[in-house]
């Protein structure tokens, strides 16, 4: 039998959150403040429901967990089956990825003085509880992948945006661009706010609400 979700991880993560944007901040105050709370959420890995952690046998699986409801951020679980990868992308917005479970290699790339998309650096490896930022301001191309070839791995992707409805690009080594949208891979969202369970609990040993 599967352990029981704590979905209230995510509906604290997202009410912290929605705080934090209530007043305007500079993007690396924003990253600087909402890291440790997305930290603190992919620590766990007992709240994301299984309907949102499944892999795809051909392709990613790009899963919205929460929208802002103006828009301000989105969440995402990434769900990678064994070798898979993105093309080289964009995001156009500021962005944070935590690792829940499994591995991840990023690899950042720049333009060269011919116009061609190059390796910048040496490729990053996400390990679980682990936290990166992008942005254009931080460097906001790059190709992700799953290094494991006999699981999945799963990473929390949060946006600066509804991510599924930002026009963006992914491009060739050679520097040709193609615009997309990704849209999500699902079509209902997790509760996360039936709080009855909880509520129940407590008034069955009579602690305090």
């Amino acid at each position: 039998m599967s352990p029981p979700l704590h979905p209230q991880r995510l509906r604290n993560f997202v009410q912290a959150l929605a705080q934090l944007l209530s007043q305007p901040r500079e993007e690396a105050d924003v990253l600087a403040a909402a890291q440790p709370l997305l930290t603190e959420l992919v620590s766990h890995d007992d709240w994301l429901p299984e309907a949102f952690a499944q892999p795809h046998p051909e392709r990613y699986q790009q899963y919205l967990l929460y929208a802002d409801p103006l828009e301000r951020f989105s969440v995402v679980s990434f769900v990678w089956g064994p070798g898979q990868s993105t093309p080289i992308h964009d995001h156009t917005v500021w962005g944070l990825i935590g690792l829940l479970r499994g591995s991840e290699v990023s690899q950042h790339f720049v333009r060269d003085g011919q116009g061609h998309w190059v390796p910048h650096g040496a490729p990053h490896t996400l390990r679980p509880g682990e936290v990166e930022a992008v942005s254009p301001r931080l460097g906001d191309v790059h190709r992700v992948s799953n290094p494991l070839a006999d699981r999945p791995s799963i990473s929390i992707h949060v946006y600066g945006a509804n991510i599924g409805a930002v026009q963006r690009a992914v491009y060739r080594e050679d520097g040709g661009r193609q615009p997309f949208v990704s849209g999500y891979s699902n079509t209902v969202l997790p509760n996360l706010w039936d709080r009855s369970a909880e509520l129940n609990a407590q008034l069955r040993t009579g602690s305090p609400s």
